[in-house]
């Protein structure tokens, strides 16, 4: 950036009048009563955003060094509901979500009273199959309507949904099945994306044949594939679904505030990706209320998040939070970049978007395309923008703000992870200046808590950056880790049993505005999913040929992380692009498209301590190229691997670094 200022260093300010925040002094004061009178502050708030069956004995309870956590202990409510019944009365046929294919030429729009029918027809069928409260129910779908249709049904009837990606192959759906110890899975035939039909029931059928105890497999008709099914266990959804409820109403279930809700996964640095169960009262709360103020949401937005609906952030903002707020919403099953890059901005034009929110990794590969798929587009409409995962950098922010907000649209740059439940940093539309990069203030509620791991103690000075730890209990985190509550404690406690660990490190700048400064651990981040880097390696070690493999990520222009493997064959094993094409082919088919590596460097040995320990910040070094300054080695028992490594070096591709 050479060594003046530039425009990158330039704050926006925005207008707060119609904001529900409307200054920083408001901010504070709101952000104060928050943090320090809990009781009075949250039981407001849940009187205010949700329906209650019953009200709470009391609003929150905590244990820290035990991780436990309850909020609104003893209150009754149920999310479908909250969701849907109560809208009937106002805002029956307004328009829930507005459903767009991957086609263009396919479209549909369904109201509330839509959408509460069909939601009660699918919960008659579970109910009717045996699916009760407290079952756990996996949702393995496209970005249909029905997708959205199933998580409610399930919450209706007090089962536990658990939704994953139909980008996850059949050993981590297979996985997910089977510890979570599913009873139901509901499913399509297969899925539409970038122009082309891919199918989804195979897939469930294999990872069926890993796992027992799933007695009822429930098949939505999207694309004609005519999959095979199984007598008893496989029905087809048009075919049971009618006549389940002929009374169109399945009465919602009373649940307890910390009764489980859904599960999600997420991926650790300690093994596999870990079951975060997060419960019904907290959870809506937190939902509700950072879509409504983050957005500004009123009941007559159109709004958008494109994420994904099988991550936390994807539910909160593409399900719970506008449904509860009774908005409208869109729901894509394409990519941004079918038929062409402007897809989005076709969406938003047609529509009239008021409120747009992507993920980060969607910005950058709309940014790397330029700007004029976005200038040929009345956008108009849009006046608030979004992006939530990991921080945006400056530059992606101009480019957003710029070439798609026209200049006039604050962006609500925030910071998430799926254990928090939804967005947990992040500005306010009427509270400023924003600067660009930075994700500004914590939401309601989160006491964020910065530490310098050389001294344990919290930092001093301004830009000073550290561990970024959260301080108290808020009413959207994950309550535990399914069936192991001793590895939720160890993973997001231990040692700092006061605090909660995010895994990421963060510094504050002079105006108290908060910054992300990336992973302080292997748990790497690609195109907005969160995966183990020891996850990735398992599978490759699975591989006949390999006998050891390690992975580490580097700064992608276009997914956030980019993923590097370094792998060592057995003796007499051929180093060929043969082998590497099904290297990745292997790790497509058992993980996910997100885990094939962006380059894959054979390696003769790794480096390791005299313990065995793999040193990932030499092999990250070697990597980027950052060969010059590898640090101190003295603890490497093979220093040889590191000068072949250094030698044989492919490199990131390019842009990559």
């Amino acid at each position: 950036m050479g060594n003046g200022p530039t425009r990158y260093d330039r704050h926006v300010t925005f207008s707060g009048q119609t904001a529900f925040i409307k200054s920083v002094e408001e901010y504070e004061q709101v952000y104060n009563r928050s943090v320090e009178e809990v009781e009075s502050f949250w039981g407001e708030s849940a009187r205010e955003y949700l329906s209650w069956d019953r009200a709470w004995d009391f609003v929150l309870r905590h244990d820290l060094e035990e991780a436990r956590i309850q909020w609104f202990g003893g209150g009754l409510l149920n999310a479908s509901y909250n969701c849907l019944d109560r809208h009937l009365d106002t805002r029956g046929d307004t328009t829930a979500y507005y459903w767009e294919g991957d086609s263009p030429s396919e479209h549909r729009a369904i109201a509330y009273s839509e959408l509460h029918r069909s939601v009660c027809e699918l919960a008659a069928l579970l109910k009717a199959r045996g699916v009760g409260r407290g079952d756990r129910v996996i949702i393995y779908m496209p970005m249909i309507v029905e997708l959205v249709v199933a998580m409610l049904a399930c919450a209706r009837i007090g089962a536990v949904h658990c939704v994953v990606c139909t980008e996850f192959g059949v050993e981590s759906l297979a996985d997910r099945i089977d510890l979570i110890r599913s009873v139901a899975v509901v499913t399509s035939d297969g899925g539409l994306r970038g122009g082309a039909v891919f199918p989804v029931k195979p897939t469930v059928d294999e990872a069926l044949t890993r796992c027992t105890g799933v007695h009822t497999v429930v098949v939505f008709n999207r694309c004609g594939l005519n999959p095979d099914m199984r007598n008893e266990r496989d029905i087809w959804w048009h075919e049971a679904v009618p006549g389940t409820s002929p009374t169109g109403w399945v009465a919602p279930e009373p649940m307890n505030a910390e009764d489980p809700l859904f599960i999600a996964f997420a991926g650790t640095n300690t093994g596999k990706p870990k079951a975060l169960v997060h419960t019904h009262g907290g959870y809506l709360l937190w939902a509700a209320m950072t879509s409504r103020l983050i957005f500004n949401l009123s009941e007559n937005d159109v709004f958008w998040f494109t994420g994904n609906l099988g991550k936390v952030v994807g539910q909160s903002l593409g399900v719970y939070g506008p449904l509860i707020n009774g908005v409208s919403s869109v729901l894509f099953e394409g990519v941004s970049n079918y038929p062409d890059y402007d897809r989005y901005w076709r969406i938003v034009e047609k529509l009239c978007v008021g409120k747009f929110c992507t993920e980060p990794h969607e910005i950058r590969v709309l940014a790397s395309r330029g700007k004029e798929h976005a200038a040929g587009h009345d956008l108009s409409s849009l006046r608030i923008l979004g992006s939530c995962g990991e921080a945006l950098s400056p530059e992606t922010w101009w480019w957003y703000f710029e070439h798609v907000g026209g200049g006039r649209c604050p962006v609500m740059n925030m910071w998430s992870q799926s254990e928090s439940g939804g967005p947990m940093l992040s500005p306010f539309p009427g509270v400023g200046p924003v600067k660009p990069g930075s994700v500004s203030f914590p939401f309601l509620g989160v006491k964020p808590v910065v530490l310098d791991l050389n001294t344990g103690e919290e930092t001093k000075f301004p830009g000073q950056e550290g561990a970024f730890f959260i301080g108290k209990p808020w009413p959207g985190m994950a309550r535990t880790i399914f069936e192991d509550h001793q590895s939720y404690i160890e993973t997001y406690f231990a040692p700092f049993q006061a605090l909660f660990i995010t895994g990421d490190g963060a510094k504050i700048d002079e105006d108290g505005c908060y910054w992300i400064t990336g992973r302080i651990d292997d748990v790497l981040k690609v195109a907005g999913h969160r995966i183990g880097a020891w996850e990735i390696e398992t599978v490759l070690v699975e591989h006949d040929g390999v006998v050891e493999a390690a992975v580490v990520g580097f700064p992608h222009p276009i997914k956030g992380q980019g993923l590097y493997a370094f792998v060592t064959v057995g003796p007499g094993v051929e180093k060929s692009d043969a082998l590497n094409r099904e290297l990745r082919d292997f790790l497509r088919s058992r993980i996910g498209v997100m885990a094939v590596p962006d380059a894959l460097q054979w390696a003769e040995d790794l480096p390791k301590t005299r313990s065995g320990k793999i040193l990932r910040r030499l092999l990250q070094k070697i990597a980027l190229g950052e060969v010059d300054d590898l640090g101190d080695t003295a603890t490497v028992a093979n220093p040889a691997a590191i000068e072949a490594l250094i030698r044989n070096r492919i490199g990131v591709p390019d842009g990559g670094g």
